[in-house]
């Protein structure tokens, strides 16, 4: 099977893609495509650090960089959940709040670029085959159902 007929080679390719752009662009301000998906995640009221990374699907160690890098830039600030202090609200600050609206209207514009250029049918099915595939993903045995009888895998002499 030729690398380009497979799934995840597509998506890899359009991700990086996007990721390319929306770097170029965060550039301009001076951030990374992190700083700029962390802040449209950060609630308006504040986050709290733990339920920040699952809900953007990242390791906490690569938030807690990214967090530090922020905090360092003026963009964010910490403070102590009143009722359990081991729990770290994350809220924007005004210059957060700025970079923020340009994350959002960035994303915005490349969405309506793409919306522009293919129709309906084409993003419904797009939707409709991306929601499946991340369905078919959260199988937690899918090495083991799904083996090609074809291929056969090396036993241990």
């Amino acid at each position: 099977m030729k690398p380009e007929e497979t799934i995840d080679f597509h998506l890899r390719w359009l991700w990086l893609k996007i990721f390319r752009i929306y770097n170029m662009e965060a550039s301009n301000f001076g951030g990374t495509i992190s700083v700029g998906y962390t802040l449209l995640n950060i609630d308006k009221e504040g986050t709290p650090s733990t339920k920040l990374g699952p809900k953007m699907g990242i390791e906490s160690r690569s938030l807690t960089r990214t967090l530090k890098t922020m905090e360092a830039n003026g963009l964010i600030t910490r403070t102590p959940d009143p009722g359990d202090k081991r729990v770290m609200t994350v809220r924007l600050t005004e210059a957060g709040k700025k970079y923020r609206d340009t994350a959002k209207n960035t994303v915005i514009d490349l969405n309506a670029y793409l919306f522009e250029h293919l129709d309906r049918r084409e993003t419904e099915s797009f939707f409709k085959v991306a929601r499946k595939i991340n369905r078919l993903l959260d199988d937690k045995d899918i090495f083991t159902k799904n083996r090609n009888p074809q291929i056969k895998t090396p036993t241990k002499p």
